[in-house]
C-alpha cells in the first residue's frame, strides 16, 4: 500500500518522506532527531571587544588609520574653542568617509549606519551624532579644512608609495546637481527682456518729457541729458515725480473752484501713470535683471534651486534627446587609479578647465606631476603654450592630441585638398603651391580673440588667381580667391604632440588613459552609484565630492592591501567557532531579585 505524507507537527522533529516500499521485507529504520547548535536570541549578550568583530582587511581599518595620519593642527585649527563640547573631528571624518564607501551619502542614512553597521559603531566608538549634526559638520565645517584634508591624504599616499606624481592623467565628467531641471534662467533670455524692458523705459520717458515739456523744472533737464536710464538715475527721477504729484495734491486740498479741483486731479493722474510704473515695474525688473547677470558670470545659465549650477547636455539621458540638466564639471587626476587632484567648474567644456584646474594643483603642497596625459579635449593652443610655459624649461611635458590628430591618419583626409597641410609649402618664397600649381602668396598677419578671450595670431594667406580653377569646387566654397588662415604657434604646437604621440614609449602611456581616468569614472558612478549631488552651492559640492574622492582612495588602498595579503573575500570562515569573536554570555541565578525587573 503506497503512503505518502509530510509530517510537520512539531518545529525540532524530523521531516519524513515514506516511500513506496513493502513495509513486511524492509527493516526496521530507527528514526534519528535533528539536532541544532543552541539559540536564544533572548539571552543576554555582551560584546566586550568590538574591534574583534572587524576582519583585519576591512575597509573601516583603513579609513581608520588614514584620519588618524591627519594631524591635530589640520583639524582643531577650524574650531573657536568654549561653549558645548563638540565632537570629535576625526570621529566625524571617519563615519562620513566610511558611509561614502558603502554608498551611503545622506545624514539620515548616515545616522542610521552608526546605529546599526558594526564597523560605523566602532569607527564613532559607540557615539551617535544625529543627522543634523551630521549634515552641519559635512556642509560647513568641512567646508574650511577640505583642501587641507585632501592635500594630507594624497601627501600619506606619497609617502606609502602608492602614488609616484610621474604621470597625470586629466579628463573630466558632469555631474547632476541637486536642483530642478526646469527652474532654469538663460542668459540670451535675461538679454533679450532687457532690451525690451529699455525700450519700454525710454517711450515712458518720452511720455513724463511731454507731460513737462511746458515747465523748466530737473525732470525735463535730467531726461534731456540721459536719455540712458541706470537704476539709480531712473530712482532720482521717481523722486521728483513724487514732489510733483505732493505739490499737485497739496493744490487740490486748497482749491476752491470744482473744475480747477477735476483739472489738476487729471494732471496728478497722468503723473502718477508714470511713477507706478517706475515703481512697481522698472526699478524691480532692473535690479532683478542685474542680480540675473551678475550670476551668469561668463555662462550661458543656471539653475534657480541652485545658481552655482550650470545647464550641460549630459550622457545619462534616458530619452537620448540631448536633454540639459544642472550639473558641475568635475576636472580630475588620476594615477593608479586613484584620484590625486579634482576640481569642480561651471563651464561645461573641458579645454577651457584645464588650466584653472593645474593652476589649483600648483596652489597646494602636492608636487606638480611630471607628465599630463589627457584626450583631444583639451588640446588647444592656449593649454599647449601654459604647458611650455613662458620660461625656456616647460613646465610639464604633455600627451594631449589636437582635435584632428586621428582624422589626419586617415587616408580620406591626406587626399582631401582643400586642407592646406596637403600643399606644398615653399619656405624661401613663404608660400603655398595649391592642388592646380598656383601659387598661394602671404597677404598679411591678423590677430583673433577666440570664446576665452585668448588671442591667436594668423598668417593670411590668399590664391593669386582662383579664376576658371577646375578644382575650385572642391577646395574652397569662396567666392573669390582662395584663402588660407595659418596659425603658425599652433600649427608648431600640434607638430610637437604628434611627435610625442608617435614615440613608442609614450604611445603607450597615452594608452593607458582609458583604463585610468575612464575607470575612476565608472567605478564612482556605476560601482558606487553616485550620479547626483546632494549638497548646493559650488563650494559644498567641492566638499561632497572631495569626500567620494578621499572614499574611493581608501577603498583602492583596502583593496591593494587586500591582494598584497592573499586574504580573498571569498575565503572567510563561515563556521562560528572560527570567528575571532570575543562574546560573554551573562547567565542570572535569580532575575526576580533585580531591582529592574523586579
Amino acid at each position: 500500500m503506497s503512503n505518502q505524507m509530510i509530517t510537520t507537527e512539531d518545529y525540532n522533529t524530523q521531516t519524513t518522506l515514506p516511500l513506496d516500499v513493502n513495509e513486511e521485507k524492509s527493516p526496521t529504520k530507527r528514526k534519528l532527531a535533528p539536532t541544532f547548535k543552541p539559540y536564544d536570541n533572548r539571552q543576554v549578550q555582551v560584546i566586550f571587544d568590538l574591534e574583534a568583530l572587524i576582519p583585519d582587511h576591512h575597509v573601516a581599518r583603513v579609513v581608520d588609520e588614514m584620519v588618524e595620519a591627519v594631524p591635530d593642527d589640520v583639524l582643531f585649527s577650524h574650531y573657536k574653542g568654549g561653549g558645548r563640547s563638540s565632537y570629535h573631528p576625526k570621529m566625524m571624518l571617519k563615519v562620513i568617509l566610511y558611509a561614502y564607501s558603502q554608498k551611503v551619502y545622506s545624514c539620515r542614512g548616515i545616522e542610521k549606519l552608526i546605529q546599526e553597521n558594526i564597523p560605523a559603531m566602532w569607527l564613532a566608538a559607540m557615539q551617535q551624532p544625529d543627522f543634523r549634526t551630521i549634515n552641519e559638520f559635512r556642509g560647513e565645517r568641512m567646508k574650511s579644512l577640505m583642501d587641507e584634508l585632501f592635500e594630507a591624504m594624497i601627501m600619506k599616499l606619497i609617502k606609502d608609495n602608492y602614488i609616484s606624481m610621474e604621470n597625470y592623467f586629466l579628463d573630466g565628467t558632469k555631474i547632476e546637481a541637486n536642483a530642478n531641471k526646469f527652474t532654469f534662467v538663460w542668459k540670451k533670455s535675461t538679454s533679450k527682456f532687457e532690451a525690451m524692458l529699455k525700450k519700454k523705459i525710454q517711450e515712458t520717458l518720452q511720455y513724463i518729457q511731454q507731460l513737462a515739456q511746458e515747465e523748466t523744472g530737473a525732470i525735463q533737464k535730467e531726461i534731456v541729458e540721459d536719455p540712458e536710464m541706470t537704476e539709480q538715475k531712473l530712482e532720482a527721477i521717481a523722486a521728483k515725480i513724487e514732489e510733483k504729484v505732493e505739490g499737485l495734491t497739496k493744490e487740490i486740498e486748497t482749491e476752491q473752484d470744482p473744475e480747477t479741483r477735476k483739472e489738476k486731479r487729471q494732471k496728478r493722474s497722468q503723473w502718477k501713470k508714470p511713477l507706478k510704473l517706475i515703481r512697481e515695474n522698472f526699478l524691480p525688473r532692473l535690479a532683478k535683471y542685474k542680480e540675473q547677470n551678475e550670476t551668469f558670470g561668463d555662462r550661458n545659465s543656471y539653475s534657480k534651486t541652485d545658481k552655482d549650477a550650470t545647464f550641460m547636455r549630459m550622457k545619462e539621458d534616458p530619452m537620448k534627446n540631448g536633454q540639459l540638466k544642472p550639473g558641475y564639471n568635475v576636472q580630475m587626476g588620476t594615477e593608479g587609479q586613484f584620484i590625486v587632484f579634482y576640481s569642480i567648474h561651471q563651464r561645461p567644456t573641458d579645454t577651457r578647465c584645464m588650466i584653472p584646474h593645474l593652476e589649483k594643483l600648483a596652489s597646494t603642497s602636492i608636487p606638480m606631476p611630471k607628465t599630463i596625459i589627457a584626450d583631444a579635449g583639451y588640446g588647444s593652443e592656449e593649454n599647449y603654450v601654459y604647458a611650455l610655459g613662458d620660461e625656456k624649461e616647460p613646465r610639464f611635458d604633455f600627451l594631449i592630441p589636437y582635435g584632428t590628430y586621428v582624422q589626419e591618419q586617415t587616408r580620406k583626409y591626406q587626399k582631401d585638398i582643400k586642407h592646406a597641410k596637403n600643399w606644398i609649402y615653399l619656405e624661401h618664397d613663404d608660400c603655398f603651391i595649391c592642388p592646380n600649381g598656383r601659387k598661394v602668396l602671404f597677404k598679411k598677419y591678423q590677430t583673433k580673440k577666440n570664446s576665452s578671450g585668448y588671442e591667436q595670431s594668423f598668417k593670411i594667406y590668399e590664391c593669386e588667381d582662383c579664376t576658371d580653377c577646375p578644382l575650385k569646387a572642391k577646395c574652397t566654397k569662396a567666392k573669390g580667391n582662395r584663402q588660407v588662415h595659418w596659425n603658425t604657434i599652433f600649427e608648431e604646437m600640434k607638430a610637437k604632440a604628434k611627435t610625442a604621440l608617435e614615440c613608442e614609449e609614450k604611445a603607450a602611456i597615452y594608452a593607458r588613459r582609458k583604463v585610468e581616468v575612464e575607470s575612476v569614472f565608472g567605478h564612482i558612478k556605476g560601482n558606487r552609484s553616485f550620479r547626483r549631488f546632494s549638497l548646493r552651492g559650488l563650494d559644498k559640492v567641492h566638499v561632497e565630492f572631495g569626500i567620494v574622492a578621499l572614499a574611493h582612495n581608501i577603498l583602492k588602498v583596502a583593496g591593494i592591501r587586500q591582494l598584497l595579503s592573499g586574504h580573498s573575500r571569498n575565503n572567510t570562515k563561515a563556521s562560528g567557532e572560527k570567528r575571532v569573536v570575543f562574546l560573554h554570555l551573562l547567565h542570572f541565578r535569580d532575575l526576580s531579585d533585580s531591582p529592574v525587573l523586579g
